[in-house]
């Protein structure tokens, strides 16, 4: 039984994934909380890489002779979104410390609190791996509502944080978990591969840890712009000059100590293995859209580096939270189109192409 609302329709619009480039806007029944759900009513849901990929029917999602498919169709994609409570199930308010009115997040991952990740407190690592946006039972942001469903991890977001900063809440919390991973000490040669929306989330944390010199490659000069703006000390595009010899030579001939490949092409992971030291740690965030071939001597019998994987963003989104809120996270110029529900082919066209944008978002309360 739900509680108080805010709801006046039956019907929402939700974007709907049928099929690999098969979309569409579609109009649905607004669903209506169980006990322990909360209902939100979308603010703005983000674009991300890994919807283009699932769009354009890369295997990691649709399955090949060597994996089941990830995604169940017909479903609402999206996970970078923010959103305001309009309606509570049994339990949920209590459960959630939120109420009608309040904005709120809910992580990615919807654990199952059941596998062995779960159970020893690795959720982010549950063997479900329920991401919103890609399976039935946990529909994504895309639309005008949608369900948190009982289990997932909510968070109130004060209402003084704009809505372009609290839908980026998401990516910024991977971002902090990969710079967790990474280790980063005082002094430290940074670099970070890629400056899209979640390369300069990483741009912005790393900063924080106050390393001896940041560093971001990406092919982008007007993401390498930004990437400054953000606190990069130096910025290297690939296109225009043999970016391991630039690292090595500001490292008298070294290497960088950190390497966080953020980029989602194959080339980057190889071009971090020549960049970093011995004994550097390397952290591969990145979801490839296929198989990436490296020399693993290199990480073994020649540098013996430490080789660190990041998924999600677990612990962090609290702390996201509180540093938007307090203004310690920059995020200038990472959001650079907000466009309505109708408009989601152009929208994922552009975060495909990348030629002009860095995050864009759907906005439900646009019109077309």
């Amino acid at each position: 039984m739900a509680t108080a609302t805010t709801m006046q329709r039956d019907t929402m619009r939700a974007v709907r994934c049928i099929g690999p480039q098969d979309y569409r806007l579609e109009e649905l029944p607004v669903p209506l909380p169980g006990a322990g759900e909360v209902l939100v009513k979308l603010d703005a849901c983000g674009i991300c890489a890994s919807d283009i990929k699932c769009f354009s029917g890369a295997p990691l999602f649709w399955g090949d002779k060597d994996r089941k498919p990830y995604v169940q169709p017909p479903v609402t994609p999206g996970h970078e979104l923010i959103g305001t409570v309009v309606a509570l199930g049994e339990g949920a308010g209590e459960t959630h410390d939120l109420k009608v009115g309040d904005r709120a997040i809910s992580e990615q991952i919807v654990p199952c609190w059941k596998c062995r990740y779960c159970r020893t407190g690795k959720y982010w690592l549950c063997e479900v791996n329920d991401i919103y946006g890609f399976h039935q039972h946990s529909q994504g942001g895309m639309a005008e509502y949608m369900i948190f469903p009982d289990g997932a991890l909510n968070y109130k977001v004060p209402a003084e944080v704009p809505i372009e900063k609290a839908a980026l809440i998401e990516p910024l919390s991977c971002s902090m978990h990969a710079v967790e991973r990474a280790q980063i000490q005082f002094g430290d040669v940074v670099v970070i591969a890629g400056a899209g929306t979640l390369g300069l989330g990483m741009v912005t944390c790393a900063r924080l840890k106050n390393p001896g010199r940041l560093v971001v490659v990406d092919k982008m000069s007007s993401r390498l712009e930004v990437a400054r703006g953000l606190g990069a000390d130096v910025v290297l595009n690939p296109d225009d000059q043999d970016v391991v010899h630039a690292v090595r030579s500001l490292t008298e001939g070294y290497g960088c100590d950190v390497y966080i490949e953020a980029t989602g092409h194959p080339e980057a992971v190889n071009q971090g293995l020549q960049m970093i030291r011995k004994g550097g740690n390397f952290v591969e965030f990145s979801v490839m859209a296929h198989p990436t071939t490296s020399d693993w001597t290199i990480i073994g019998d020649s540098k013996e580096l430490n080789i660190y994987g990041a998924h999600l963003g677990p612990g962090c989104y609290p702390v996201v939270i509180d540093y938007l809120a307090r203004g310690l996270l920059k995020v200038d110029g990472i959001v650079t189109h907000q466009l309505p529900l109708e408009a989601f082919r152009e929208g994922i066209e552009m975060v495909h192409t990348a030629a002009h944008s860095i995050k864009v978002l759907l906005l439900p309360s646009i019109k077309p």
